[in-house]
């Protein structure tokens, strides 16, 4: 942790919805003017799109079927923790883009699915974002949760994280049902090793519960609207959480533990914003009285 360059992480899994909460910070910076150096986890995947479906047919051909992209084999666990231990002491670091798709290679000139030169990160940033699947992996070698100032963990219920991936999948990536079954399925020991621990490290989890029948995910016509689920808001550490303004402006809220606040669906969003904007500013402002203090 390090007051004069915070670190924000968001973790979750694949189809977990992390990337909404990623929109919803990003108004946050621009509403407040934050100058933040975002850090995509996918950029920190060992191998690009070829070189993955090479290394899965060298492992179903081994007899490994659990090689995926959760695991240390397929990440740079190491050099993510770098980036944050020396953003967190200098403010610098390193990083890189993964091409997801047409839109976004082309302005680099590169085909979708392999990643950017690693550059410099901007200089005079004041703090760092990261979002992806990893973001409080502690392992033997390494401890990537000890560094960042706030951890969020979003972490849907399963089926309605297999719903989503199901359709993100085949609706954006043109994945049959089969395939990305076969997904859940190879990366599920990884899910449970390098995934699920992470949320006994964050500091706030966001868990999205939906109110209509998700019992088989994989016949699922379309993912539950926000409208049809409630969301578990929970605090690692409650003390100065001021449950009673946030039930006061997130109608039909109520707190179903001492640490947890459960809100409707469609007040996600405004949960976010009236959780975490004072989080922001209370990291600017520890920098500024730090920065002052040199």
């Amino acid at each position: 942790m390090s007051e004069k360059h915070p670190i924000i992480a968001i973790t979750g899994s694949s189809g977990a919805g992390t990337t909404s909460v990623t929109r919803t910070f990003e108004q946050i910076f621009r509403r407040e003017a934050v100058k933040a150096v975002i850090i995509e986890g996918d950029s920190f995947h060992r191998y690009d799109r070829a070189e993955m479906k090479v290394k899965l047919a060298e492992a179903e051909r081994t007899g490994d079927p659990h090689f995926s992209h959760f695991g240390p084999e397929t990440n740079l666990f190491a050099e993510l923790e770098q980036l944050f231990d020396t953003y967190g002491r200098s403010g610098t670091g390193r990083r890189r883009h993964y091409l997801h798709d047409e839109e976004e290679a082309a302005p680099f000139g590169q085909a979708p699915g392999t990643f950017t030169p690693w550059e410099d990160i901007p200089p005079e940033t004041e703090l760092l974002f990261y979002e992806g699947l990893h973001g409080a992996v502690v392992t033997e070698a390494i401890d990537i949760a000890r560094h960042p100032d706030l951890l969020v963990g979003v972490v849907p219920v399963i089926n309605l994280e297999w719903i989503q991936k199901l359709s993100r999948d085949k609706s954006k990536r043109g994945y049959s049902t089969e395939a990305v079954t076969d997904t859940i399925l190879r990366r599920m020991p990884d899910y449970v090793h390098y995934i699920c621990p992470q949320f006994t490290h964050t500091h706030v989890n966001f868990q999205r519960v939906p109110c209509v029948d998700t019992s088989n995910p994989f016949i699922a016509r379309d993912i539950p609207a926000l409208g049809e689920s409630f969301v578990v808001i929970r605090f690692s550490k409650p003390k100065g959480i001021d449950f009673p303004y946030l039930l006061n402006m997130i109608d039909d809220s109520f707190m179903s533990r001492a640490n947890t606040i459960v809100v409707p669906g469609g007040k996600m969003e405004l949960a976010m914003q009236l959780i975490f904007t004072p989080f922001i500013w209370r990291m600017l402002e520890r920098r500024k009285r730090a920065l002052g203090a040199l």
